[in-house]
């Protein structure tokens, strides 16, 4: 599904990613995890094409992407959600999800200013698979109320909901439960197996690690740049290098 061969990023002398390579195989919930200042948020924004690699390749379903502006990137079937919360003001639960599934329809500005009945029926469409998606998601009781005015982490399934509408094949989720309570991430967490299990591949960024185990299927630990860690949850809690970072032990303290 996604495959990163060597990905290099710097800005000025501050190498941020630094030759990470991993894949993503279909159909998984493969997360990325590490200290502040590893690289994660970087490398995100790199697989979605809101920054540029310096070097190397990002393969999505075989197809080199690097280089692709965001839209082209969602068009092409991978959608992501953000760290921090943007949903639109002023706009109900149902219209911002609507925005998202608009990538995917045919009709343009044209068509929409003449009120062509085609234009009517795939509005129609558009708003009833939008519901749909909140259903699915168990927020369709707040369709009208006003998505900024909902708790955190309905918003934040307001905005999966909206990434779900583009019908990608891989969601990024760039740390789903940050700012949640403990509820609230257990909720997301739900959601998160949930959208795997209807066929949507997984990637997310995330610091809390009772989430990560939980879910996923591999972990990629980054620290400073570099890829230190790739296997499952069980191997990932057991490797010496990965508790050095986390709990900041030196070797000879370890002695």
């Amino acid at each position: 599904m996604l495959e990163l061969k060597q990905v290099n990023k710097s800005f000025g002398g501050l190498q941020a990613v630094q030759d990470v390579s991993f894949g993503v195989q279909p159909g998984m919930i493969k997360a990325v995890i590490g200290p502040n200042g590893a690289g994660k948020t970087t490398l995100f924004n790199l697989i979605a094409g809101n920054l540029s690699v310096s070097s190397g390749s990002i393969l999505f379903q075989g197809r080199e992407i690097q280089g692709s502006k965001p839209h082209r990137i969602a068009a092409l079937g991978m959608a992501r959600t953000f760290q921090n919360i943007n949903l639109f003001h002023g706009m109900t639960a149902l219209e911002s999800v609507m925005v998202g599934r608009h990538v995917r329809s045919r009709a343009g500005f044209l068509a929409g200013m003449l009120h062509l009945p085609s234009t009517w029926r795939e509005e129609r469409l558009i708003r009833d698979r939008s519901m749909e998606l909140l259903d699915f998601l168990d927020i369709a009781e707040f369709a009208h109320v006003e998505a900024t005015s909902l708790a955190f982490g309905q918003q934040r399934a307001v905005e999966m909901a909206r990434a779900l509408a583009t019908e990608p094949k891989l969601l990024l989720l760039d740390e789903p439960a940050a700012g949640l309570n403990i509820y609230e991430t257990a909720e997301v967490a739900r959601l998160i197996t949930k959208i795997r299990d209807m066929g949507i591949t997984v990637l997310l960024v995330e610091h809390d690690m009772s989430l990560v185990m939980d879910i996923s299927d591999e972990i990629v630990v980054l620290s400073f740049g570099r890829k230190i860690a790739e296997d499952i949850p069980t191997a990932i809690q057991q490797n010496p290098e990965v508790i050095k970072i986390y709990l900041g032990e030196d070797e000879e303290a370890v002695a």
